[in-house]
C-alpha cells in the first residue's frame, strides 16, 4: 500500500477547510496543514477534522508550498489549496492507485482542476483542463515559478497523467472574490517584475492584455459563456495589465 500525505497551505480558510479536508480522508494517510497564523477559525476546524496543524510565518506561495512538503512523513505526497477538493472519480482513482505495485508508478502524476465562478463550473476562457502537478514520490522536486503563480517541477523521472476526475477548485465564490483575487495578485507580480527594464515592461503593458484577452475570450472559447464569460476573460485580461502598470509605478516612484 502507497502511504500518501495530503498537505495544504492555509490563512483565514474558515469557510473552505473542512470540505477541503473530508475530500482526501478515505484515501490520506496523513493531512498536514501549514498555516500563515489565521485570525478566524481554520485553526479549530483543520484540528477537529483531524489535521496535523502547524503555523508559518507566510513569504510566499512557493517558499510556503515548499515548507508543506518537508512537514510530510510519508513518501509519496498530494498537494491541494484550501479551496480544492477531489472530485468523486478522482478519489476512486487516488484510492486504486494506492494498491499499485511501486515499480509501477511514476515520478509525479499530472491533474485535471475545474475551476468555479460564483458556484458555477467553467470550462472555457482557457481554464480547463487547467492541468497541475499536485501527486508525486518523497523528493522528486520542489515549487518553483514566480509568485503568485507557482508551480511543481520535477527533478527527474516519469510523468504520468490521471485521466478520470477533476481537482474541484472554488476559484471564485463571488464575483467580488474574483475582483478582490485580480487586484491581489496583480501586486504580488508587480514586486518580482519592478525590477525588469522600462522597454521590457511598457512593451508587456500595452501588447500582452489583447492577446490574452484574444487567446481566452476567442481561442478559449470565452464567448460561449455570454456576460460570465465577458466578465472572466476581461478581469484576467486586466490582471496583466495592472501586474506591468503596478511594476512601472513601483520602479519610478
Amino acid at each position: 500500500m502507497n502511504k500518501l500525505s495530503v498537505v495544504i497551505i492555509t490563512f483565514n480558510e474558515e469557510q473552505n477547510i473542512d470540505r477541503c479536508i473530508e475530500s482526501v480522508k478515505q484515501v490520506a494517510d496523513e493531512i498536514v496543514v501549514l498555516d500563515s497564523f489565521s485570525t478566524d477559525r481554520t485553526a479549530q476546524i483543520a484540528s477537529a477534522a483531524g489535521a496535523r496543524f502547524i503555523q508559518h510565518a507566510f513569504d510566499g506561495h512557493i517558499e510556503q508550498k515548499n515548507r508543506a512538503r518537508k512537514l510530510a512523513t510519508n513518501e509519496w505526497v498530494l498537494s491541494l489549496d484550501a479551496d480544492e477538493t477531489l472530485s468523486y472519480e478522482l478519489l476512486a482513482q487516488l484510492i486504486t492507485w494506492k494498491s499499485e505495485p511501486e515499480e509501477e508508478l511514476a515520478s509525479g502524476y499530472y491533474m485535471n482542476r475545474l475551476n468555479y465562478y460564483c458556484g458555477r463550473p467553467i470550462k472555457t476562457c482557457g481554464m480547463y483542463p487547467d492541468r497541475k502537478l499536485r501527486l508525486w514520490h518523497g523528493d522528486a522536486g520542489q515549487w518553483q515559478g514566480t509568485n503568485p503563480h507557482d508551480k511543481f517541477v520535477l527533478n527527474d523521472g516519469e510523468v504520468a497523467d490521471f485521466m478520470k476526475g477533476d481537482i474541484l477548485h472554488n476559484t471564485w465564490p463571488t464575483h467580488q472574490a474574483f475582483l478582490n483575487q485580480v487586484d491581489k495578485f496583480a501586486t504580488i507580480s508587480a514586486l518580482h517584475l519592478k525590477n525588469k527594464g522600462l522597454v521590457y515592461l511598457l512593451f508587456k503593458m500595452i501588447f500582452s492584455p489583447p492577446f490574452k484577452f484574444i487567446r481566452i475570450y476567442f481561442f478559449g472559447l470565452g464567448f460561449t459563456e455570454g456576460i460570465t464569460g465577458l466578465s472572466i476573460c476581461y478581469h484576467q485580461s486586466r490582471e496583466v495589465f495592472l501586474k506591468y502598470w503596478r511594476a512601472l509605478k513601483l520602479k519610478y516612484n
